[in-house]
């Protein structure tokens, strides 16, 4: 995405810092937020306070679009995980951009795509009972994203926030699925190979 197109168009540019709340659940979309700099996370949170990752959004991705396109309250919390600088996008300029720019309405396509894709994922993934096999499937998922030889840039506590287990069973996990071959750990990081 072309920030400056919106920046131009006279849409604020707004820093927020580390473990800021953007939205929270039941709040009415107004915005769709493009990240220019930063990292922000979509979760879920337990009655006893656990939180269940759906999504880490990063620089130069956007999120929020579904509450907004389907006119419904949030169902998540945003939080950035870092200083991050994010500019908020109406409803208006929002489907100004759908219309007007096609590269961004087949962005915006396959982007819903591929969350969608995630989110059946991991439905199927939480009805198994197998803990290797939630982790391997995460872990399969993210190494998608990332080159030959580049490290894996999640922690055990967002691996476990993402499949529902407990930290030490993530831990225990990626040991297991390392010494059956399954993945490959350097220095203790998961490595793409």
């Amino acid at each position: 995405m072309n920030f400056q197109k919106l920046i131009d168009k006279g849409l604020k540019l707004k820093s927020y810092p580390k473990d800021s709340v953007i939205y929270e659940p039941g709040m009415q979309p107004r915005y769709v937020y493009f990240i220019k700099l930063g990292e922000v996370r979509m979760v879920t949170v337990s009655d006893e306070g656990k939180e269940f990752i759906q999504g880490v959004f990063k620089t130069g991705q956007y999120f929020g679009e579904p509450a907004l396109l389907t006119d419904r309250p949030y169902l998540a919390f945003t939080i950035t995980n870092k200083d991050s600088q994010i500019i908020a996008v109406n409803k208006e300029d929002f489907f100004a951009l759908i219309k007007n720019e096609p590269d961004f309405s087949t962005d915006l396509i396959r982007t819903l795509s591929n969350r969608l894709f995630y989110k059946s994922m991991m439905l199927e993934e939480l009805a198994s009972e197998k803990a290797e096999h939630r982790l391997l499937t995460i872990i399969n998922y993210l190494l998608n994203d990332i080159a030959l030889g580049e490290n894996l840039k999640v922690t055990r506590q967002e691996l476990a926030d993402m499949t529902g287990l407990r930290v030490e069973t993530v831990i225990r996990g990626t040991k297991i699925l390392a010494e059956k071959g399954l993945i490959k750990i350097i220095k203790g990081k998961i490595v793409k190979v």
